[in-house]
């Protein structure tokens, strides 16, 4: 049975599912990600990944989004947020996920390859990572495995 939780997570990772297809639109890798502020309920920032567009490699759909929200609320930490990503985040976006200090995490798929928090070094189990989020993977899954197949199955 789903609760209203359940249901408003999936909205939230809907919004970044278009964010990542929007992504994939403009040739890039399609992630997606939206940061709302558990307070209010609001989005306080979304995005996709632009490293082409940018041509900076740190240019990843957590990073764009994280920079938007500190700007937002003119403070280094967030602990009042909470972050939703299309995919399991890489080992850089785990590191400024924790520096940000988010208050929970939720992904779309999981990434076996490039992932940083239920795959590779997973850094929130790390005893020189200072904050971990509660983390919840697997919200929206199907849907963002799909789109991820679909843009590489096009490129090759």
């Amino acid at each position: 049975m789903m609760t209203v939780a359940d249901t408003t997570h999936i909205n939230f990772m809907e919004v970044a599912l278009r964010e990542a297809a929007l992504a994939a639109e403009r040739g890039e890798v399609p992630v997606g990600c939206v940061i709302v502020d558990s307070v209010s309920g609001d989005i306080v920032a979304r995005n996709g990944n632009r490293v082409e567009e940018l041509r900076d490699p740190t240019a990843h759909a957590e990073m764009i989004a994280l920079r938007e929200t500190t700007k937002a609320f003119g403070e280094t930490r967030l602990p009042g947020c909470d972050l939703y990503v299309t995919l399991e985040p890489c080992p850089m976006c785990a590191m400024a996920i924790s520096f940000a200090r988010i208050r929970r995490l939720y992904f779309g798929a999981a990434d076996v390859k490039g992932g940083g928090v239920e795959n590779g070094p997973r850094i929130f189990d790390q005893s020189t990572c200072h904050h971990r989020p509660d983390v919840y993977g697997g919200i929206g899954e199907s849907d963002a495995a799909a789109l991820l197949k679909s843009f590489f199955a096009a490129r090759r």
